[in-house]
């Protein structure tokens, strides 16, 4: 924002925007006028049953969004504060594909993740290792944030309250609960699992009775098959997830929290759990799950989406949080294509943030990618770009990277450009692990060898001096051939113009790769004589 918005004309412009942040924030504001409250509780939640991945961290930076929209609409006037909870109490039901010691592991199922060991030997505990793994990718994005442990909240006493309460009201949370199980199931359930004091095993058995009064309830020993009564405060006992849910938001005061679309049903029976509690359900909207590249739901279990560290290998933290922006209500695949694309995207709407009024501001996704305040950043090379040099040079290093970009713009270097040469680094990593495994050179037709050729000699006809734009007029002027052709559109002169089949030939045959950036800017960068070199070295090979 220039120095001349004031947070009254900012408030004014956010008040009207249709930014999805915005949307969600206005209805934290409609919820403070029916009942006013000194503090805005925002939460995310987390079962650490898995590793870490995408999804996690896209629920925090989502909400993150939404938490700063929400100052600026009340001028900042209000407190807020987000919690990352972690269910980390929850039993182990199964044994992760994506872990070592999955024998160990097998012999905690049942247990509190706090209390499974860890496959990994770095935490106490399976559930502390995941824990510690979340919370080290969520500072590294500089989240602020407040992390909560279910383990903690049972066992110090902070949810006895809202625990004695749930007991009070046993039979109204049944009756919640019970129409939506199947018969099986009914027949046994209780929104109470106690804690075998025994094995340390989450039990799955029928309460037979509960005192409210005594805070306790009763259960049968499913191997001794004796009658056991104990508290449900303290660690005791934990709930089952749904009424964990609602109890969780009226102890913890939660005024907003996103929840995926595959869990529609669930958020509405615990908001009506909540609401048995004496508590009103949070804000918030169910955004589509991530898919991965065969178009299956991720699972932090199964390991079949992108992890954490993984986007950070080949991408910035940046194009990370552009992606999680983006229509946060449309399935989307996330896998290790859609990087270069979010690399490349959020530079453009950086490069076009400068340009825009206050109102076009808060629809940028980078304003709300940076809390308001996105960076100034030259980029003179785009990610596609760098990734087809290293594909055409087969470049090992940065250094030979560094000698393209420096002919093609003096005085950029490594220290003028640390977000450049970080991005150098990125396109190697990328090219090694996914590029290079996929290249495949098709051979040319005879009409496209004719074409190379004559493209080839047109090049080495070029002045030294020759633009980007000189280069790309002549790239086209040799395409204006059959098959290449595209009558439905005209150049200039009224001629036809060239298909996008003529480049990608120029991709497939050349660099072994489906498609690229514009070709001629790539020319200029990569250099003429390189670029006749490497049309001589494809005509060699298909000879």
């Amino acid at each position: 924002m220039s120095v001349t918005d004031t947070a009254a004309s900012l408030r004014e412009t956010a008040e009207k925007s249709n930014a999805w942040p915005f949307e969600e924030a206005r209805k934290i504001v409609a919820r403070l006028k029916k009942k006013p409250k000194d503090e805005v509780i925002f939460e995310t939640g987390y079962g650490p049953s898995g590793l870490p991945h995408i999804g996690t961290f896209g629920e925090v930076a989502r909400t993150t969004m939404v938490r700063h929209a929400f100052r600026v609409l009340t001028d900042d006037k209000v407190k807020t504060r987000l919690i990352a909870f972690s269910d980390d109490m929850d039993g182990l039901r199964k044994v992760p594909d994506n872990v070592p010691n999955k024998d160990m592991l097998a012999q905690d199922l049942g247990k509190p993740l706090t209390k499974v060991r860890d496959p990994f030997g770095t935490h106490p505990s399976f559930g502390e290792h995941n824990n510690a793994r979340l919370r080290a990718f969520l500072d590294h994005f500089g989240f602020e944030y407040e992390f909560l442990s279910s383990t903690e909240c049972y066992t110090s006493g902070r949810f006895d309250e809202a625990l004695l309460t749930l007991l009070a009201r046993f039979d109204k949370v049944m009756a919640i609960m019970l129409p939506s199980l199947r018969e099986e199931r009914a027949s046994t359930y209780s929104p109470f699992l106690p804690i075998d004091p025994k094995t340390g095993i989450v039990l799955q058995v029928p309460v037979t009775a509960h005192d409210a009064k005594a805070g306790t309830i009763t259960y049968e020993d499913p191997e001794t098959k004796e009658s056991v009564t104990t508290p449900v405060t303290g660690g005791r006992c934990k709930l089952q997830w749904k009424p964990d849910w609602a109890m969780r938001w009226c102890a913890l005061g939660v005024d907003y929290e996103m929840a995926g679309k595959d869990l529609i049903d669930s958020v509405k029976l615990s908001g009506e759990i909540c609401k048995a509690l004496g508590g009103t359900p949070p804000e918030g909207f169910n955004y589509e799950l991530f898919l991965d590249e065969n178009g299956q739901k991720i699972s932090k279990s199964k390991g079949n989406g992108l992890t954490i560290e993984e986007w950070l290998k080949y991408a910035s933290p940046e194009s990370l949080s552009l992606f999680m922006y983006r229509e946060p209500k449309a399935a989307k695949r996330l896998y290790f294509d859609v990087i270069p694309r979010n690399v490349d995207e959020y530079q453009q709407f950086i490069d076009g943030y400068a340009k825009q009024d206050t109102k076009q501001r808060l629809s940028n996704p980078v304003w709300h990618v940076h809390s308001g305040n996105p960076p100034q950043i030259d980029m003179p090379i785009s990610f596609a770009m760098l990734l087809t040099l290293v594909s055409s040079s087969n470049a090992e290093n940065a250094g030979t990277l560094w000698g393209f970009i420096g002919r093609y713009r003096p005085g950029v270097t490594p220290q003028t450009h640390p977000k450049l040469d970080a991005m150098v680094g990125y396109a190697i990593q990328y090219f090694r692990d996914f590029v290079l495994p996929a290249k495949n050179f098709r051979e040319p037709s005879d009409v496209e060898r004719k074409a190379l050729q004559d493209l080839r000699d047109a090049l080495s006809n070029l002045k030294a001096d020759a633009t980007a734009e000189d280069i790309q007029n002549v790239v086209y002027e040799i395409g204006r051939r059959e098959p290449f052709l595209d009558h439905a559109k005209k150049a200039k002169d009224g001629r036809p113009g060239v298909s996008l089949d003529w480049f990608n030939m120029l991709y497939q045959v050349l660099l072994g790769q489906e498609k690229g950036p514009r070709f001629g800017s790539f020319v200029a960068v990569y250099g003429v004589d390189n670029t006749v070199s490497m049309i001589d070295g494809a005509l060699a090979r298909s000879a």
